[in-house]
């Protein structure tokens, strides 16, 4: 059996949503994924609702946008400079539309592996449309991140 490969090459802007909170950390040490509070319910996205497309997947990604770049920004108060860069994401859906493999790839040029931990908890966190046809989904996704002023 094939499984169709969902292309999704967008590259997301970044939007500031930062606070200069300084970075949180999860048991065991490594960046938990951001916990500033979600837009109002009926912003987000309706995944039950949506067809598996690009579009969609495009708009749960862009719901999530604001917690990447608080990863972001907790990585450059850490480090008090300013950097920009790409972020190549790779992750997978499941057919329950839950992420699964997520990680950062090696041709990003941010570098800061506890950047990526925090990238790799909010991807992981996010749902996505259950895929129709019961298979896994590799997905690619560039993140140009700079700082907001």
């Amino acid at each position: 059996m094939k499984r169709a490969l969902l292309p999704v090459l967008v590259l997301a802007s970044a939007m500031a949503f930062a606070q200069g909170t300084p970075s949180k950390k999860s048991e065991g040490g490594k960046p938990a994924a951001p916990t500033k509070p979600a837009p109002a319910k009926n912003d987000a996205p309706d995944v039950e609702r949506m067809p598996f497309t690009p579009d969609s997947i495009r708009q749960v990604v862009a719901y999530n946008q604001g917690r990447i770049q608080e990863c972001y920004e907790d990585h450059m108060a850490e480090k008090d400079k300013k950097v920009e860069g790409k972020l190549h994401t790779s992750f997978t859906i499941d057919a329950n539309g839950l992420v699964k493999n997520a990680k950062v790839r090696k041709d990003s040029t941010l570098k800061d592996p506890n950047l990526h931990d925090c990238v790799v908890a909010v991807l992981t966190s996010m749902t996505f449309p259950k895929p129709p046809d019961g298979a896994d989904h590799p997905i690619e996704y560039p993140f140009n991140l700079k700082a907001v002023e």
